[in-house]
């Protein structure tokens, strides 16, 4: 399918701190025909508000962190901006019609494509893209539609809420069988209940994970092989991150040990061709999921055309902590590899580590030297250094 302008499309000002699902609530946006806004939270989209008159429709998530939540923004976004539409999407709470703004629509999580595309469509206009179809893309049609994954995605949704729903019959049981108390046993509940509902929030939000990256690796793959292999890889990296949460109890983990973990299976022959430099510190579960599913993208990168394609080629991985700006410095440098071209197009993984340094209110910036390429992270500390 290719996309033809038929006039200036509507923007749409697309909320979500979590970095894959921003992306994927971008291309929804930009499938519908419209031009998409990013923030990471509801204090960087009143900022773009403020100074822009162009934003047609808010898109937010509900659970966000910062100073409001999206529920609370689409408030404010209502009361200071009424001709602006409201989308709210949530992977955990469902809020009534009353909660929500006037006219505003509700969607859960994990996000359907075509319904999305159309309620978009309906609120602000058909786009300015009109899809066509492309012959030369006929033999990609064996490629699964993203509604697939999402239905199958949903349907395990439902069995795993059913599994939830048994575990809590089966403590309650348990909790009688052992005498525990009429007060015991209701504090004990809440406290099945918090933990069973924190529980399926992260299902719920590793599902659209997961939906997010399945649809963003066929999106652009040039087969069916190559898109499953990439996928593959991306789901693998972001099991290794969750394994490493696990550990930690999900508070934060060891910058070194995030990195040495997302590269290990990258160094060929047990030999060490990556080469790390710069204090170890602990870092926040968000970041260390980012870090991984970035170092993914750079480890997949540098062994099919970087560095480690060549078997003198090597990684050096350095990063500083200035304590006067408060801010970490990362620098990923390869050397020995092939001359480096500057690629024709953005790719996906190139998109998921440029959208790593807004996730983190910082800067990525890519540099193609001929001589190796070179990925530099700058981020403020209070970003991604846990709290002691």
């Amino acid at each position: 399918m290719s996309s033809e302008l038929t006039g200036s499309p509507a923007n749409v000002l697309v909320v979500e701190d979590e970095m894959v699902l921003r992306m994927r609530a971008v291309d929804i946006v930009e499938d519908a025909g419209f031009t998409a806004v990013e923030a990471v939270n509801a204090d960087e989209a009143i900022s773009i508000l403020e100074t822009r008159s162009d934003i047609s429709l808010l898109f937010t998530d509900i659970q966000m962190p910062g100073s409001m939540d999206g529920l609370k923004l689409a408030h404010a976004v209502h009361d200071r901006w009424p001709a602006i539409k409201i989308i709210l999407v949530s992977g955990q709470v469902n809020p009534s019609e009353a909660e929500r703004p006037t006219d505003s629509r509700f969607f859960g999580k994990p996000l359907g494509v075509e319904e999305m595309t159309a309620q978009l469509q309906v609120m602000i206009g058909a786009g300015a893209l009109k899809i066509v179809p492309n012959t030369a893309m006929a033999a990609a049609d064996e490629t699964p539609h993203p509604s697939a994954h999402e239905a199958v995605l949903s349907a395990e949704n439902d069995s795993l809420r059913l599994l939830l729903e048994q575990a809590g019959i089966d403590a309650k049981t348990l909790l009688a069988q052992a005498g525990i108390d009429a007060k015991e046993r209701e504090a004990a509940d809440k406290l099945q209940k918090l933990i069973l509902g924190e529980l399926h929030h992260r299902v719920k939000n590793t599902l659209a994970t997961v939906s997010a990256i399945a649809s963003q690796s066929f999106r652009a793959a040039t087969s069916v092989e190559h898109g499953q292999k990439a996928m593959e890889g991306r789901l693998i990296a972001l099991g290794r991150a969750h394994d490493l949460l696990m550990q930690v109890s999900w508070a934060n983990a060891s910058l070194t040990h995030t990195l040495s973990a997302a590269t290990d299976p990258y160094d060929s022959n047990g030999g060490r061709r990556f080469h790390f430099n710069g204090p170890d510190v602990r870092i926040t579960s968000g970041a260390v999921i980012a870090l991984a599913m970035t170092f993914n993208e750079l480890c997949t990168n540098t062994t099919k055309f970087g560095a480690l394609s060549k078997p003198a080629g090597r990684v050096e991985v350095a990063w500083t902590i200035d304590e006067m700006k408060q801010r970490l410095r990362l620098t990923w440098t390869e050397s020995g590899g092939p001359v480096v071209e500057v690629p024709t197009r953005r790719s996906f993984g190139t998109r998921m580590m440029e959208s790593l340094g807004q996730q983190l209110s910082g800067q990525v910036h890519l540099a193609y030297e001929p001589s190796g390429f070179v990925y530099l992270l700058d981020v403020p500390l209070n970003s991604v250094i846990a709290a002691v």
